[in-house]
């Protein structure tokens, strides 16, 4: 069961409180850079993150805030270290959220200064612990990043917090290793009800980081915590988004376009199922309607996963039997089969859309 936490709000998206898991990125750009930041956002936001955020290293990043978001939809969060008047900068300039942590931002005069502008404007703070950048006296008490010690310094920032009023916090406590991650989280959702944002920092590349965030993440998830979440990948941010939502999708936490289910193959196949299962992925990306899509390759397990999908083929030799809303409808050859399952998902989706309209 989800841990029910309180409710904050990021711009229009809800936090928490039994609110959907939202997907989140960060942007790789030169954040002053206001033209390539925004095409990576808009290219984010088709991909289907709902939260973005970006770094703010420098007054030259904090000025541009206020024309990255102007030109998108979706929230903004700044990413902020060490310097308060970057902080009270990206306020000015309308960000939706600040990722600081506020004992690091200078001393309890400037910390004020920032919180009483973030709540003057209703803009939430994250407090973001990594394990690789604790407090010297944490590290020295505890010896290494343990999951005390992560705990202790996400309790000593809230408390900051908390101290002043303000109580509009997410908090988050990332590290590279997994069973790391995932102690901590756990430690620190029995001691608080706060929103978490739940990641697996420097996960690695596309390939090895998407494994490992996916046995992460999903290890939390299934546990009932998490709030927000970010696949953080060594490459392409949409890559982030793709991998989070297929994370949610495999829990059955949200829904969102096609979920291909595909047989693994084995000698009985009579049919280069690889090729199509991959093409009919590449060519239904852009599909945000939930569609269930099986592609199975022979009678064993075929029939049945093609009933329980929306569209299916069960593959036989150089042909394929197309089910539509779990019915036997037609067979096509091997050639055929990737145009008849990309147009009757096309004809589902429009069928779907047109009765929402009536219904509407």
């Amino acid at each position: 069961m989800r841990k029910k936490t309180r409710q904050i709000n990021i711009g229009s998206v809800a936090i928490g409180g039994g609110a959907p898991i939202s997907v989140q990125s960060m942007t790789n750009t030169n954040t002053a850079d206001v033209t390539a930041t925004v095409a990576q956002i808009q290219r984010l936001e088709a991909a289907g993150c709902e939260i973005v955020r970006v770094a703010v290293p420098d007054m030259e990043a904090a000025a541009a805030i206020g024309g990255i978001r102007k030109a998108i939809s979706m929230p903004l969060i700044a990413d902020i270290h060490f310097d308060w008047r970057l902080a009270i900068a990206a306020l000015e300039s309308g960000v939706d959220g600040l990722r600081l942590n506020p004992g690091n931002i200078g001393s309890k005069d400037r910390i004020k200064t920032v919180v009483a502008e973030a709540a003057s404007r209703r803009v939430p703070i994250r407090i973001g612990v990594n394990a690789g950048s604790l407090e010297k006296d944490i590290l020295e008490k505890y010896g290494h990043p343990t999951k005390e010690a992560l705990v202790e310094s996400a309790m000593r920032h809230i408390a900051i917090l908390e101290d002043l009023g303000f109580f509009d916090i997410k908090v988050s406590l990332k590290a590279s290793s997994v069973p790391l991650t995932v102690e901590s989280y756990r430690l620190l959702s029995e001691q608080v009800d706060y929103p978490l944002h739940i990641g697996i920092t420097e996960a690695g590349t596309v390939w090895a980081g998407s494994i490992k965030s996916a046995a992460g993440l999903g290890a939390l998830l299934y546990g009932g915590i998490g709030d927000t979440m970010r696949v953080s990948l060594t490459g392409d941010p949409v890559e982030e988004v793709r991998c989070g939502w297929e994370i949610l999708k495999a829990l059955e936490l949200r829904e969102r376009g096609v979920r291909i289910i595909s047989c693994p193959t084995c000698g009985r196949i009579k049919l280069d199922l690889p090729a199509i299962a991959l093409e009919v992925e590449k060519r239904l990306g852009g599909i945000t309607e939930p569609v269930s899509v099986a592609i199975m390759g022979c009678v064993v397990n075929g029939p049945g996963e093609a009933v329980e999908a929306d569209i299916g083929i069960a593959g036989g030799d150089g042909v394929g039997l197309i089910y539509i809303n779990g019915k036997a409808n037609r067979k096509v050859r091997e050639d055929e089969i990737v145009d008849a399952l990309v147009d009757e998902v096309a004809t589902l989706v429009e069928a779907r859309r047109k009765g929402r309209a009536r219904s509407g």
